[in-house]
């Protein structure tokens, strides 16, 4: 029964959607999909990503994953309107990659932000006592400015990140760490640019990606089915997507997307982020 189970997978291709931020949760669930994918002898994986990105460590595991995945199964990346900075990472992981022509990607590079509100607590007369164990414990504190052996520090850390995913492109694309470092200072560019540049091997949808994912497996695209893994919906959109209550939350989708990104901001606060940033 379990052979005729995986002798009908078979003759599918499964599809993961990358969307939104990357951090702890979309690894979480992406990792569980992608083992998933494994056991069941999917032939081939369409990836989806439209995603502007996120934090370094997070971006990693998938990659690596889909790596290992890889050396079983056929991966196509989709990029969708947006893949930069960690989505452009984790597409790394596929062996083809399929961008629309105006696809933003890009955005090769490490970002850490820190925020200085030293003025502002001064003139609302609060002040902060610090206990450390160590000069540097504190380091990206909001109450002052960096010092200079702190810019240094974390100028080190940066640039070691950005080494890492300058070597990633350069071995996933077969290109020289040199060549990619002429594009990868943080740019944008579309599909169209990215072919250009060796980071994408095709332009089309994600149903050209689909058919190409198909046809590398030797199945026919207008026969093979696609076995979905859907995000599961938090409470929040779930309540958002009911039509019916549309009326009554008319203003509240913005103040949604807000709410998601601040929470994203608070889980990933002093950490370097592959991550777009318009």
């Amino acid at each position: 029964m379990v052979r005729l189970f995986k002798r009908g997978l078979r003759k599918q291709i499964a599809r993961i959607e990358v969307k939104g931020a990357i951090a702890g949760g979309t690894r979480k669930r992406v990792l569980e999909n992608l083992k998933v994918v494994e056991e069941r002898e999917f032939p081939a994986l369409l990836l989806r990503i439209d995603s502007p990105g996120g934090t370094v460590g997070d971006s990693q595991e998938i990659y690596e994953a889909l790596k290992r995945l890889g050396q079983k199964t056929k991966i196509v990346a989709s990029y969708g309107n947006i893949s930069a900075s960690g989505g452009v990472y984790i597409g790394m992981g596929a062996q083809h990659i399929m961008a629309n022509p105006g696809t933003i990607t890009g955005s090769i590079g490490v970002i850490l932000r820190g925020n200085n509100i030293e003025r502002l607590l001064e003139k609302v007369g609060v002040s902060f006592k610090v206990i450390k164990s160590g000069p540097y414990k504190d380091i990206l504190s909001f109450d002052r400015e960096l010092t200079d052996p702190e810019q240094k520090i974390l100028q080190d850390l940066i640039d070691i990140s950005y080494s890492q995913f300058v070597r990633t492109v350069a071995e996933s694309r077969n290109l020289p760490e040199e060549t990619v470092r002429t594009f990868a200072d943080g740019r944008i560019f579309t599909g169209q640019q990215a072919v250009e540049l060796g980071v994408v091997d095709r332009l089309g949808t994600e149903e050209d990606a689909r058919r190409w994912a198909c046809e590398l497996v030797n199945l026919d695209p207008e026969k093979t089915k696609t076995y979905n893994f859907e995000e599961k919906k938090s409470l929040v959109n779930r309540f958002t997507s009911n039509d019916r209550l549309d009326s009554l939350i008319g203003a509240l989708p913005p103040l949604i997307v807000g709410m998601d990104w601040l929470e994203f901001e608070l889980e990933t606060c002093g950490l370097p982020l592959w991550l777009y940033r318009p």
